[in-house]
């Protein structure tokens, strides 16, 4: 799977993903996932690796694009699918198709995660009793809706990872 070569992307570092995927069931048969701001596409294609029924990528880089096109292709990723435009954009337009897992890996900085999770909350993305994934900056304060509850955490880094049960 290629990664490098987008401008501006900023990859999970492999351990923060390993402690992401060690917190998740290893088999993800049947469940539905969406990965934002998806970036190398990693946490999406793993998820399909691990049978994931459904995965949606949502991406605005073009070069980013270009390369999830390419990965899927080559790993014959038949249930990926990816959503090329802004974030912002597909929640707003998108029907929300309930969620299982939902990794949220956004630029750090800038307020995004709030008004993301607010969204994601609002138009029901997440299944109930479903799984929030958020990679943030390591000291970013992380503002979530009151219904979610953090259920792991840890940092690596300059990264905080947090799980989150809807």
């Amino acid at each position: 799977m290629r990664c490098a070569g987008a401008a501006g992307l900023r990859p999970s570092p492999d351990a923060v993903r390993e402690t992401l995927f060690n917190w998740l069931p290893h088999d993800l048969c049947g469940k539905t996932c969406l990965d934002l701001f998806a970036g190398s596409g990693a946490f999406g294609f793993e998820a399909a690796s691990r049978g994931a029924e459904k995965v949606v990528m949502v991406e605005s880089n073009r070069q980013a694009i270009d390369l999830l096109h390419d990965n899927r292709r080559q790993l014959n990723a038949d249930e990926v699918e990816i959503v090329e435009g802004t974030v912002e954009k597909f929640i707003q337009t998108t029907r929300s198709d309930d969620f299982d897992i939902l990794f949220l890996d956004p630029p750090f900085g800038g307020g995004v995660i709030e008004a993301t999770c607010e969204n994601l909350h609002e138009r029901g993305f997440v299944k109930r009793a479903g799984l929030v994934y958020i990679e943030s900056a390591r000291d970013d304060p992380l503002p979530i809706p009151r219904a979610w509850r953090i259920i792991r955490q840890s940092r690596c880094g300059m990264v905080q990872s947090t799980l989150i049960q809807t």
